[in-house]
């Protein structure tokens, strides 16, 4: 059988049938919380959406009474920023034990830690609920019989009750004289027999209630804790699991975008990845990553530090510029320029960011498995590092494009275009992705030559930035370099090593120092701070 979420402000019984008579009779709710319109929505929208809610609704349901009220006064507790509880005399009797329990766990410590993590988020508070449910299932069980006594005061015409109703019918004899003189224009005796009984079973429902008053009382204690212990928990869940998110760059906009079904899957595939447990690595890159781009300064030349020969005109000393103010000298000038051998200033410290893709070849040998330094694997600092570099494209409106490598018949590419936030599901198989094996230099950079020889050819961009990340140095032909060369002049595309934990890969003469104008060593995989510059110039 089904269990639909309760509105949260239904009474548990009806008012007389004559005029007005509502007015006479106390409203009984089945909720504890105290919820509008707008909060009954997004419960029932959540109730509707969540398969866990669900199943663990009829799961109580098999085996005990009201839970449904239970489960919308948990997530309300959690939902809402300061929520605020009926007196026990509103509630209906068969609810009071739901109304000590949510008191126990919204006058708990521990909860106010909770909300600061749920309120607001209807997710959030629902992931709560179900963090719960093992401290519910023990508190029901617990409650049990006190729940069976507090059925009785609802159970109209058992005998017990009614002989109970009779001794105290004299005591409501005054609410029987106000309900008759209410029903005076209806029939007397009609009205007089409802009102009796109205009567009748709010003395009984009294009686009762004194002693389910009794039971909750002694049990009180044991449930503040258990409702203390599951707050603890639930709020520990949910910072832990916000924290995860945030560490792979989802902001809470684009999570409340999302159903819950689908929050809830992203939440289990990021605890269950590759690489879970270096999700603070991956959120500390991110952070000096967006540091570092509020430093940038486009087009700047850093510090002088003196002159070299080159090409760029926005940096030609004044003495070359002086040239093109002598007919005679132009055409050496324009020689020069072609040649590239114009004296300019150097400069060290950041230079012109580039416009093409960026492309990030991270190696994925058997190698990169290894834990460097710090217990790291070099694998989760160059993945970490690239995910960064996913969002510096994201940042500046440039391509990205992820190729995981490894032996010369391993590879795989990952396109991220610029525009549209990129989808996760892909950023995950990217980040989870490991090919295992050898290492090969040529297969990667030649696929990203290819792209960016598209790019150019499509869109007439150039000035691309290729990251190389590898722990390893291996030969690449003369063949192959030459046609390298050709290409890096042709495309004007900058290439940036990084030889992670792996110092003989960086020196001076190695295959790697050749293929790129930038090459930095890595030893301490536990500093991100090492490649920060690298977010400074792309």
């Amino acid at each position: 059988m089904g269990v639909t979420p309760n509105s949260g402000d239904e009474p548990s019984s009806r008012a007389g049938t004559w005029p007005d008579r509502s007015a006479a009779a106390p409203r009984r709710h089945t909720t504890a919380v105290i919820a509008d319109h707008v909060d009954r929505l997004t419960w029932r929208d959540t109730y509707e959406q969540s398969a866990g809610l669900r199943e663990l609704a009829e799961e109580l349901h098999e085996h005990h009474d009201h839970t449904a009220d239970l489960l919308t006064d948990a997530f309300l507790a959690a939902y809402k920023g300061n929520p605020r509880l009926r007196e026990r005399a509103e509630m209906a009797p068969s609810r009071l034990v739901n109304h000590q329990i949510i008191t126990a766990l919204v006058d708990s410590p521990e909860s106010a830690a909770l909300r600061r993590e749920t309120a607001g988020d209807p997710y959030a508070a629902a992931m709560a609920v179900l963090a719960q449910a093992t401290v519910l299932r023990r508190i029901l069980e617990r409650f049990r019989d006190t729940q069976e006594q507090a059925e009785q005061a609802e159970k109209a015409g058992q005998a017990e009750q009614a002989e109970k109703a009779e001794q105290d019918a004299e005591s409501a004899a005054a609410a029987v004289a106000e309900a008759l003189q209410q029903a005076a224009e209806q029939a007397a005796e009609e009205a007089a027999e409802q009102a009796v009984k109205q009567a009748a079973k709010e003395a009984a429902e009294r009686s009762v209630q004194d002693g389910t008053t009794q039971a909750l009382a002694a049990a009180a204690p044991g449930a503040r804790a258990a409702t203390g212990n599951a707050a603890a928990k639930s709020a520990r869940a949910a910072r832990e699991e916000a924290a995860l998110m945030r560490a792979w760059g989802f902001g809470p906009g684009e999570l409340e975008r999302m159903s819950f079904d689908q929050r809830a899957r992203l939440a289990e595939r990021l605890r269950t990845s590759r690489l879970a447990r270096w999700a603070e690595l991956i959120g500390r890159f991110r952070q000096m990553a967006d540091g570092e781009r509020a430093r940038k300064v486009e087009n700047t030349t850093g510090e002088l530090i003196g002159v070299t020969l080159g090409n760029d005109l926005s940096r030609v000393i004044p003495s070359e510029l002086a040239h093109l103010g002598l007919p005679q000298m132009r055409a050496v000038f324009a020689a020069r320029y072609a040649a590239g051998e114009l004296m300019l200033y150097d400069s060290q410290g950041e230079q012109a960011t580039g416009r093409g893709a960026i492309i990030a070849c991270v190696d994925t040998s058997h190698s990169m498995y290894m834990d460097g330094p710090g217990g790291v694997t070099r694998e989760a600092w160059a993945k970490a590092c690239a995910l960064a570099l996913l969002d510096q494209a994201r940042h500046a409106g440039r391509d990205f494009v992820g190729i995981l490598f490894s032996a010369a018949d391993k590879i795989r590419v990952f396109r991220f275009p610029a525009g549209p936030d990129a989808g996760i599901d892909q950023v995950l198989d990217f980040a989870e992705t490991f090919l295992g094996g050898g290492t090969s230099y040529q297969t990667p950079l030649t696929a990203a030559c290819e792209l960016l020889e598209e790019e150019f050819d499509d869109a007439a961009r150039t000035r691309g930035d290729i990251v190389m990340l590898t722990d390893d140095e291996c030969g690449v032909t003369e063949e192959w370099m030459r046609g390298w060369n050709d290409a890096k002049h042709r495309l004007g595309f900058r290439v940036f090593g990084v030889a992670i934990d792996a110092p003989p890969a960086a020196e001076a003469g190695s295959v790697l120092d050749a293929l790129c104008d930038n090459l930095r060593s890595i030893e301490d995989l536990t500093d991100i701070h090492a490649a920060a510059d690298l977010f400074r110039v792309i």
